[in-house]
């Protein structure tokens, strides 16, 4: 990969080749099977690579925890999510529908979706990484959706929003598809009140 090339393949660890984009690609996705099988409790980075045919140490070389390995299925697909363009005539709609595709990334996907909040709240260096990487494209979506005037406050709200959202669902409170309706009904409260 060239240091011109989009980042789009750059682990958390490090930047990948080809054939090593490859193997975290299989790796998240065989990660995606043993979850759904298994449970978050009882998935290990061993269970995933094994499954995957890759060896251990090479999982370990990519993913420190499996926390981090849900936290890189997350950012994956929240990086893929379709964007708001920010060209909306009406900034609140756009605010409301990128808040909504970003509720649901994984709301079709218990077992993900409650390891995610799991993963997400981790303390691995590794994850506390990925979760800075999240937060900042977050917070460029939700800036986008308002607009070039967007006030960074009102974008911090939305977000606060949004984290205690998906804390809700992940305690099990609510299902991920009843956090969206949520977060929209809250969201529509401050945005009508700025």
């Amino acid at each position: 990969m060239s240091d011109s090339e989009p980042l789009e393949l750059e682990a958390t660890r490090r930047r990948l080749t080809g054939k090593q984009a490859d193997t975290v690609d299989k790796l998240t996705g065989t990660a995606l099977r043993v979850l759904a099988r298994e449970g978050f409790a009882r998935m290990t980075i061993r269970m995933v690579a094994a499954e995957a045919g890759v060896a251990a140490a090479t999982a370990y070389t990519y993913f420190s925890s499996k926390e981090h390995l849900v936290a890189e299925i997350f950012w994956r697909r929240l990086r893929t999510a379709p964007v708001t363009d920010g060209d909306d005539p009406d900034p609140v709609a756009g605010t409301i529908a990128e808040l909504r595709t970003i509720a649901l990334l994984v709301a079709d996907e218990q077992e993900l979706s409650g390891a995610v909040t799991h993963a997400l709240l981790g303390r691995d260096p590794d994850v506390r990484h990925l979760r800075a990487r999240i937060g900042v494209e977050i917070r460029t979506r939700l800036t986008r959706a308002l607009g070039p005037a967007a006030d960074p406050e009102l974008v911090e709200a939305l977000e606060l929003v949004y984290a205690g959202a998906l804390v809700r669902a992940g305690m099990g409170y609510e299902s991920y598809a009843d956090i969206a309706d949520r977060i929209e009904r809250a969201a529509l409260r401050i945005l009508r009140a700025a």
